[in-house]
């Protein structure tokens, strides 16, 4: 893919940190929904709280994570980063993939199922506990950006033909 001009690059990494960001919240959310369901001896609260989460699930859980994954894939491919030079943004693209098929999946299904029945089993409490989880992780790890390029990444880094030095920010050459 050809490299994203500046200006497109940070509005993007601009909607992709604020979508990133709403699917934290939101998992927060539907876990406090889930934890009051869960723990409440008063049916209404957590019928309430049940049928709030469906809110949530039908109408932001899909689209905050599709937009999450793509904006995130054109990210990586239209950046210096790129999707497979970088074991932390690769950790990151799979770390979505898969979150994202579990909340269409089964996140989705989990709190159909109870709000049609207006309880919520322990499902519902471990499903975004462990998002939330990942999500933090994710966030921490673009941030911090650990562990250094993949093979393929090392690969591009110095090209073996050429003697002239690489610089490591951009993978342009710098001579």
């Amino acid at each position: 893919m050809k490299p994203l001009k500046r200006p497109a690059r940070r509005g993007l990494l601009v909607a992709h940190v604020a979508v990133s960001v709403s699917w934290l919240g939101l998992t927060v959310g539907l876990l406090t929904l889930g934890i009051t369901a869960f723990l409440t001896g008063d049916t209404a609260t957590a019928q309430a709280a049940t049928r709030a989460m469906k809110i949530f699930g039908d109408w932001l859980v899909v689209p905050v994570a599709l937009v999450s994954l793509l904006s995130g894939l054109v990210l990586a491919l239209g950046a210096p980063w790129g999707l497979a030079r970088h074991r932390w943004v690769w950790t990151k693209f799979w770390l979505t993939l898969i979150t994202t098929a579990l909340s269409v999946f089964s996140l989705r299904p989990g709190i159909d199922a109870a709000a049609t029945q207006g309880a919520v089993d322990i499902n519902l409490v471990v499903a975004p506990s462990v998002a939330t989880a990942t999500y933090l992780f994710m966030t921490a790890v673009s941030v911090l950006k650990p562990w250094g390029p993949t093979r393929r990444g090392r690969r591009l880094r110095v090209p073996a033909s050429s003697g002239k030095a690489v610089d490591e920010r951009s993978l342009r050459r710098t001579a």
